[in-house]
């Protein structure tokens, strides 16, 4: 039978060399890879981020920047651990929202509105185009001309297509308070409409 001769070394004690790392496995080579990032926003959910971004007034060219907060908003979230909103698309349009008028206070804007209104909606039907044209462009001079708070919450309401619940506990202010700006904005509105002949 053949026996395993150890060398031994000073002492009697077995030298460190190939033989004592033998039986360790790297722990690089073991490591399961780091899942690849995904991107948090779906398909869906960046369509909507963009439209309320481009009904909040932001120029067409603007338009990924504030898409891209949006993502990175998200990113942080799950750094620090924090859970995913639980209406991912909610929270993203109100982030949006905000981000829009965070634009609007640091700079003004250079596109026409006929610009953002082209990039909405890229197809009119031929039968009534020109009528939707007019009233696209009658709500977008209104949404213009109300102040921030108030076409935020337009967005939030008649685009985002939030409950006024929703949009309350996102931006932290009562219901009533929503009611109450969704009223008088809708009258600036309508009184837009009016004058431009539209209704």
């Amino acid at each position: 039978m053949l026996r395993r001769i150890t060398r031994r070394g000073p002492r009697g004690r077995a030298p460190a060399g190939p033989l004592a790392h033998e039986t360790a496995a790297p722990a690089a080579a073991t490591a399961p890879a780091a899942a690849p990032a995904t991107d948090p926003l779906d398909t869906a959910q960046e369509d909507r981020v963009r439209a309320v971004l481009s009904l909040g007034g932001v120029p067409h060219g603007e338009l990924q920047d504030g898409v891209q907060h949006v993502r990175l908003r998200l990113l942080e979230r799950a750094a620090r651990g924090q859970e995913a909103p639980r209406e991912v698309s909610a929270w993203a349009a109100v982030v949006a929202s905000n981000w829009a008028m965070d634009y609007h206070r640091a700079r003004r804007r250079q596109e026409r509105l006929g610009e953002r209104l082209a990039a909405l909606h890229p197809e009119e039907p031929q039968e009534d185009g020109a009528e939707s044209r007019l009233l696209s462009l009658a709500v977008a001079q209104g949404l213009d001309e109300l102040p921030d708070s108030q076409r935020q919450v337009v967005v939030l309401r008649f685009y985002a297509d939030l409950p006024v619940r929703d949009i309350a506990d996102e931006l932290g202010i009562p219901e009533g308070t929503v009611k109450s700006r969704l009223h008088a904005a809708v009258r600036v509105l309508r009184t837009r409409l009016h004058e431009g002949e539209v209704v």
